[in-house]
């Protein structure tokens, strides 16, 4: 699994993919209800802050976005493979 900078994606495909993310995911924003923009907007600065990852899985061919902690688990686990 390698990790694509958010300025390697143009800003329609960052987007569609943050979009995918929240509604595949069920993602949990805290208190009170978000609509899709705000939703979007919070992942967005969740990336540009670091904490949230956009990564592509050689194996699956799939980008996805994971929480920059359970990525470095998952370094963790396959580097003791």
């Amino acid at each position: 699994m390698i990790v694509v900078p958010p300025e390697h994606l143009n800003e329609e495909l960052l987007t569609a993919l943050i979009e995918d993310f929240i509604t595949r995911e069920g993602t949990d924003y805290g208190h009170g209800e978000f609509d899709l923009e705000g939703k979007v907007a919070q992942v967005r600065r969740q990336i540009t802050q670091g904490k949230v990852l956009i990564t592509f899985d050689e194996d699956t061919e799939s980008c996805s976005l994971l929480p920059k902690r359970d990525f470095e688990n998952w370094q963790k686990v396959a580097g003791e493979s």
